[in-house]
């Protein structure tokens, strides 16, 4: 099994439940299909570089899991589908990649309980 990490951006007009909502949807996804979640964050509404669909703002959402490599294109797929998803990019993790994935965890962790 192979380590991804998918970033989306979820169109600002969308409400708080519909927001969970949708993250829970893909969560399901990956989880039926025998995903092993190893990091959810809510990254909260950010302005954008450029505007996507007239809009300049976006919830973000990070997933990184652990899933076989088939999964992945109808993941993308179910994404493209979905009207709320503004982008989204899924990369797959390389060893260091994991490494600097787990620092950084530990790190906002720290931060958070400061």
């Amino acid at each position: 099994m192979n380590q991804y990490e998918t970033v989306f951006i979820l169109n600002p007009v969308l409400s708080d439940d519909q927001v969970k909502e949708t993250v829970k949807k893909f969560e399901n996804f990956l989880t039926d299909r025998g995903a092993k979640m190893i990091a959810k964050e809510d990254w909260g509404l950010k302005k954008m570089a450029y505007a996507i669909e007239n809009k300049k703002s976006g919830f973000y959402q990070l997933f990184q899991f652990e899933v076989p490599g088939e999964v992945i294109n109808e993941y993308e797929v179910e994404f493209g589908r979905d009207e709320r998803i503004m982008r989204y990019l899924t990369v797959k993790l390389d060893k260091y990649a994991i490494e600097w994935a787990e620092k950084r965890r530990s790190r906002m962790s720290k931060k958070s309980k400061a």
